[in-house]
């Protein structure tokens, strides 16, 4: 059986872009949804992703989350 050990960092790869579409995916017909909708929306969601992705990124200046000695 293969573990990981529980002090062993958790993988948190960055998030992916969707592949954008070509100018020629749209038909032109006025479909709706339109497949640019789709790829509207999942940009969206890469977004979105990607601003949690930040925020799990950043680093407190004090990890022990002690408060800052005051000063003389």
């Amino acid at each position: 059986m293969n573990t990981v050990p529980r002090s062993a960092p958790v993988s948190d790869p960055r998030p992916l872009p969707p592949e954008p579409l070509p100018d020629d995916a749209c038909c032109g017909n006025g479909c709706d949804p339109c497949v640019f909708d789709f790829y509207y929306a999942e940009v969206e969601q890469y977004r979105a992703e990607l601003r949690a992705w930040q925020a799990r990124q950043a680093v407190p200046a004090d990890p022990t989350g002690a408060p800052e000695p005051a000063g003389p």
